[in-house]
């Protein structure tokens, strides 16, 4: 996220830092329980760190890759305790994201990387916000390779465009708009067979704007939605569904936060360990001193059948 509208005024961040992170929210028996692992404050003191608006963990909880929003990509090592919470991040590589013609991104309107995905086979997918589109990087320091843009996305509202960006183990790239733009919907953007189609919409709140979004080790779409609430600050949301060919169906919130419970979460990954499914989600600071890089985690409990 980024421009004006976007930032948060200085009293909203300062009553977060004041605020501590809450335990999991209450579930019913019958549905999933959300256990809340660790929060983790994640400092490094290059210039361009910051402004994190996806993310993406390996299999095993033990590699990353973040995007920011001014087109940088960072790569990984994440080392935990013996309980599974991090303990540090650690950054191995890091690349400036270039255009079709292997120039670097500038900040801004070309350069507002939002939605991160990685395929099996390490292909690299971003959306952008300023200019909607999405890319193809077969190397994080190569040329992007474009992917075609519908004439329908001309439509989209500047900075209201593609936070959310996932793939599905048969290759389909998906993607949504930050806002739905009838207030009720979210259309879902489908790439498959080298073309886009929008094959169905996923319910949507006006309170809510989709950010981030990850497919689960059990097939299922995870959908991060952020509530920004100006003075007050962020809450978050988590849903996740089943997607069929005609839509979504089992869709349900696993979790909610209250305000200033964490901070602008933009991104989700989830993935599993022994213990079962779990979501890691990173907070984007806007490059202001009064926000900070929060790694933020929580395992799934799901009731036993």
């Amino acid at each position: 996220m980024s421009g004006r509208r976007d930032r948060p005024v200085i009293l909203a961040a300062l009553l977060f830092l004041l605020a501590g992170p809450a335990l999991a929210a209450e579930a019913d028996g019958a549905r999933p329980q959300m256990e809340y692992i660790a929060t983790h404050v994640w400092r490094e003191p290059d210039v361009d760190f910051g402004g994190f608006s996806g993310i993406e963990v390996s299999e095993d909880g033990s590699q990353f890759h973040v995007i920011t929003d001014r087109a940088w990509i960072r790569w990984g090592r994440i080392e935990r305790d013996s309980a599974g919470r991090i303990r540090d991040l650690t950054t191995l590589g890091r690349a400036q994201l270039q255009d079709s013609q292997g120039r670097p991104l500038p900040p801004g309107r070309l350069g507002d990387s939002e939605g991160l995905a990685i395929a099996p086979d390490g292909t690299i997918y971003v959306s952008f916000e300023g200019l909607n589109r999405v890319a193809r990087y077969d190397d994080p320091d190569g040329p992007a390779t474009p992917l075609p843009i519908p004439e329908e996305w001309a439509e989209l509202v500047t900075n209201e465009g593609f936070e959310a960006l996932a793939i599905t183990d048969d290759g389909d790239v998906l993607t949504l708009p930050e806002y739905a733009p009838d207030g009720r919907s979210f259309p879902i953007w489908r790439y498959r067979d080298g073309a886009w189609a929008q094959p169905f919409s996923i319910p949507g709140d006006p309170d809510w704007q989709a950010v981030g979004a990850d497919m689960g080790p059990d097939g299922r779409l995870y959908l991060l939605e952020r509530n920004f609430r100006w003075l007050l600050g962020f809450r978050s949301r988590v849903r996740r569904m089943e997607l069929t060919e005609t839509g979504p169906e089992q869709i349900e919130t696993l979790l909610t936060t209250s305000t200033l419970q964490y901070d602008n979460l933009e991104g989700i990954a989830v993935w599993s360990d022994d213990l079962g499914i779990r979501i890691t989600m990173i907070s984007d600071d806007n490059f202001l001193p009064v926000q900070r890089t929060e790694v933020v985690e929580y395992r799934i409990i799901d009731p036993t059948p």
